[in-house]
């Protein structure tokens, strides 16, 4: 016979229920957060059921890192076009120090010298 594999979302439980003295420890925002942590993970089951890895903490911590990849692309996003709705014209770019100071050393066109 071959081996039993449990449902992912089982074994997502069972991993929870392992970090519960952690997440008791964690004052109450922190718990909340901790929870959408889970949650997140939930999101991708099909892929971790797919994998079938033998640590699936690494399947539940990519889930996690993906879903916040997905959210720091979208954030990202509606700043750049927040910024280009403030300002529609660019933005030039004031001289190098280098320029600046070499502008001033140069002497001008009456032989004046720095």
């Amino acid at each position: 016979m071959g081996r039993t594999v449990l449902p992912f979302s089982q074994v997502l439980a069972r991993e929870y229920e392992e970090w519960k003295k952690f997440r008791r420890a964690l004052r109450k925002e922190d718990q909340e957060a901790f929870d959408r942590l889970f949650d997140r993970a939930k999101l991708h089951v099909h892929a971790a059921v797919y994998i079938s890895h033998p640590w699936p903490m690494e399947s539940i911590l990519l889930s996690i890192c993906l879903e916040h990849e997905k959210l720091l692309a979208e954030i990202l996003d509606k700043l750049k076009e927040t910024k280009s709705e403030e300002s529609p014209l660019p933005v030039s770019s004031p001289p190098k120090t280098e320029e600046k100071a070499s502008s001033r050393a140069q002497p001008n066109s009456e032989g004046e010298g720095a």
